[in-house]
C-alpha cells in the first residue's frame, strides 16, 4: 500500500493490451470484422445451450419426440424437461441458463457492432446503414428465439449503458416484447436489398419472413393460462402481406432440405452458416445435435438422442384418398418389427405419406437415402441402432443426419458435428404462415392451393433411394376442398407437423395456437402405456409453456427480473 501511494497516478493510466472499446475499432474495416463476429455467434453453441437446432427446446418437449439416449439418467436435464418436471429454476437445469446465456452472447455481439459502426461518418462507411440493418436484424433474431423459450425477458439495445442494462426488466407485456423486436426486423426490411452479393448474410427476404412470422405469434391474444382469448385480424393481415413479399422456390424434392449441397438453396429463407476444410483446425462445423447419431453402428457410434415418438410415426398414416387422418392417425401403430435385428413391417392395408422415410430412420429401411456405404459397410437402418429400444423404442430421426462419408462430416471423439447449415425458416415456413392467416380470417378457401403446393412437392418425392417397395404403399394426394374454417384449421396443423417433423417448431407452434396442454396431455395419456418412463409425466397449463427465467439471471438484478408464474 506504501508502494502505491508513492507511485504517480500516471502508472496506473495505461490501454491493455487485447482489449477492444469502441474508440480503438472505429474504422469501416473494423466494424466489418464487428459483423461478422455477430453473425458467428448466432451460431455459438454446441450439445450444451443450444440455439441454432430446437431439438430440445421444440420437439423432445412436444409429441414429436422422445429424448433417447442410454435412459432417462442419460442428460437427465432434457428428460425433466420431456416430463414437465422443471419446476424449480436452476436446479440441476446446465441447459437452459446457457441457452439464455449464449442468445445474450449473440446480442452484445450486435449490440458492440452497432455502437461503433454508428460512430462511423456515413462518408467513411459507404455500407453502414445496410449493416446496421444486418445487426439490428440479429439482434431481432435472438430476442425472438428467447421469446419463444422464456416469454418475458429484457430487451437489450446499445443504446443502454451497462447502468441502464441492470436496471432493465423483463416484465414487459407480450404486446411491448413483440413490439420491440418488430422495430428492429421492420429496419432490417426498410434498409436491406431483397437479396445480399455474401450467402449467409440477412436480406429483406428474411426479414420480410420474420415479420410474417411475428406478426403471426402476436396476433394470438393469451390469457396468463397462455389461452387464446382473441385473435387480431390485423396482425393477421400483416402476414399475409409480409409473405407476398418472400421470394424463392420450393425444393422439387422435400430430402434436399436437409442434404449437403444444398446450403442456401431456393427454399431456404434464412440459415446459420457452418463450415468445413475453411482454413482453420478443425472448421466452423455444428454439433448442437452431436448426441443424435445411430448408437449401434461403427459409422456413427454414438449416441441415440432425438427418437421419433410412436404418435409421430403414426401420423404420417393416410386414408383411402391419401389424406391425413386428422382425428384416427394415432389408433393403429403402423410398424411391427419381427424378432432379432429384423425389418420392420408395415401393418397391412396401411398407407403412408413419403415424409416419413425423409424424417424417421425405420429399422430395414436406406438411412440417408443409402443403401449401402462402400467405405463403412451397410447404410440400412437397423434396430440395433436404437441405444436402449426397451425405453425409447426404435425409431430413429434422419433430417439432421448426415452421411459418414459426406465431406461435411466430422466426428470428434463419440459426437458427430457436420457443415450442414441450420435453416432457421425455409419457404415452406412461409407458405403455411400464410394460409394460417389466411384461414383464421375465414379466408380459407385461398389457403387451399397454398397446402395443396406443399402436400404435391412431398407427393414428388419419391425419387432418392428409400425403402425397397415403398412406392406400393405411398399414398398421398391434395386436398379437394375444405368444409369449413375449423376443418381447414386442423389441416393446416396437422400439415405444419407433417413438414416440420423433428425439425423443432412443433411444441412453439402448440404453444401459440393455446392448445399445448389437450394436446399433449392427450398424448401422454396415449403414450405412456407404450412407453412406461412417461407414466408420471403431466403438461401444466399456465407454466410450462415457457421455461424459468434462470435464477442466477434473478439474482444478479436483485430481483428486478421476474419468475414466470409456477415457477
Amino acid at each position: 500500500m506504501l508502494l502505491l501511494a508513492s507511485c504517480s497516478s500516471d502508472f496506473l493510466e495505461y490501454e491493455p493490451t487485447g482489449v477492444l472499446s469502441s474508440e480503438n475499432v472505429a474504422t469501416a474495416t473494423n466494424a466489418e470484422a464487428l459483423v461478422s463476429a455477430a453473425y458467428a455467434a448466432i451460431g455459438n453453441d454446441e450439445m450444451v445451450g443450444p440455439i441454432t437446432h430446437q431439438w430440445v427446446y421444440g420437439s423432445v418437449r412436444s409429441d414429436d419426440a422422445y429424448k433417447g439416449g442410454g435412459g432417462r439418467g442419460d442428460v437427465d436435464v432434457i428428460d425433466r424437461y420431456e416430463q414437465y418436471n422443471t419446476t424449480i429454476a436452476d436446479y440441476g437445469d446446465w441447459m437452459t441458463p446457457k441457452t439464455w446465456t449464449n442468445h445474450y452472447k449473440a446480442i452484445s455481439r450486435a449490440n458492440f457492432a452497432l455502437t461503433v459502426i454508428n460512430s462511423i461518418p456515413d462518408a467513411d462507411y459507404p455500407l453502414k446503414k445496410v449493416r446496421q440493418a444486418e445487426l439490428r436484424f440479429l439482434r431481432a433474431h435472438s430476442h425472438f428465439m428467447l421469446k419463444l423459450l422464456f416469454n418475458k425477458v429484457p430487451y437489450i439495445t446499445e443504446e443502454l449503458t451497462q447502468e441502464d442494462i441492470l436496471k432493465t426488466s423483463n416484465d414487459l407485456s407480450s404486446d411491448a416484447l413483440w413490439d420491440k423486436i418488430a422495430t428492429d426486423f421492420q429496419f432490417a426490411f426498410d434498409n436491406l436489398q431483397q437479396s445480399q452479393d455474401q450467402v449467409g448474410r440477412a436480406d429483406k427476404n428474411a426479414a420480410a419472413a420474420y415479420l410474417a412470422k411475428l406478426n403471426l405469434y402476436q396476433a394470438y391474444k393469451q390469457n396468463d393460462g397462455h389461452q387464446v382469448t382473441s385473435i387480431d385480424a390485423a396482425k393477421l393481415q400483416k402476414v399475409i402481406d409480409y409473405a407476398d413479399k418472400v421470394t424463392g422456390n420450393l425444393e422439387p424434392d422435400f430430402g434436399n432440405n436437409f442434404l449437403d449441397g444444398y446450403d442456401n438453396g431456393a427454399e431456404s429463407i434464412w440459415a446459420v452458416q457452418f463450415s468445413i476444410n475453411d482454413g482453420t483446425n478443425t472448421g466452423r462445423v455444428s454439433f448442437v445435435t452431436g448426441l443424435n447419431s445411430p448408437h449401434g453402428t461403427p459409422l456413427y457410434g454414438c449416441c441415440g438422442f432425438h427418437m421419433a415418438s410412436q404418435n409421430m410415426v403414426n401420423a404420417f398414416r393416410t386414408d383411402a384418398n391419401g389424406l391425413p387422418l386428422l382425428d384416427t392417425f394415432n389408433v393403429v401403430d403402423i410398424f411391427s418389427r419381427v424378432n432379432g435385428d429384423g425389418d420392420a413391417t408395415l401393418t397391412a392395408g396401411v398407407t403412408i405419406d413419403p415424409r416419413i422415410d425423409h424424417t424417421v430412420g425405420i429399422p430395414g429401411r436406406p438411412f440417408k437415402y443409402k443403401n449401402t456405404l462402400k467405405s463403412s459397410g451397410d447404410m440400412v437402418y437397423k434396430f440395433s441402432w436404437a441405444r436402449d429400444p426397451g425405453v425409447y423404442g426404435y425409431f430413429g430421426n434422419m433430417k439432421e443426419q448426415q452421411s459418414p462419408d459426406c465431406s461435411c462430416y466430422v466426428k470428434n471423439g463419440p459426437f458427430i458435428g457436420t457443415s450442414k447449415n441450420v435453416d432457421f425458416i425455409r419457404l415452406a415456413d412461409v407458405k403455411l404462415f400464410k394460409a394460417e392467416a389466411l384461414i383464421q380470417l375465414n379466408r380459407f378457401n385461398e389457403a387451399l392451393p397454398i397446402i395443396n403446393d406443399i402436400r404435391t412437392r412431398a407427393g414428388a418425392s419419391t425419387t432418392m433411394p428409400l425403402a425397397a417397395g415403398a412406392s406400393n404403399v405411398y399414398k398421398i394426394s391434395t386436398y379437394p376442398s375444405f368444409p369449413s374454417k375449423d376443418y381447414a384449421m386442423k389441416a393446416l396443423m396437422f400439415e405444419r407437423r407433417l413438414e416440420f417433423g423433428m425439425e423443432g417448431p412443433r411444441f412453439f407452434d402448440l404453444v401459440r395456437w393455446g392448445i399445448a396442454e389437450p394436446v399433449l396431455n392427450a398424448y401422454l395419456n396415449k403414450e405412456k402405456i407404450k412407453r412406461d418412463y412417461l407414466s408420471n409425466a403431466k403438461f401444466t397449463a399456465g407454466r410450462d409453456e415457457y421455461y424459468p427465467i434462470p435464477q442466477r439471471e434473478i439474482d444478479f438484478t436483485g430481483g428486478l427480473y421476474k419468475q414466470n408464474p409456477g415457477y
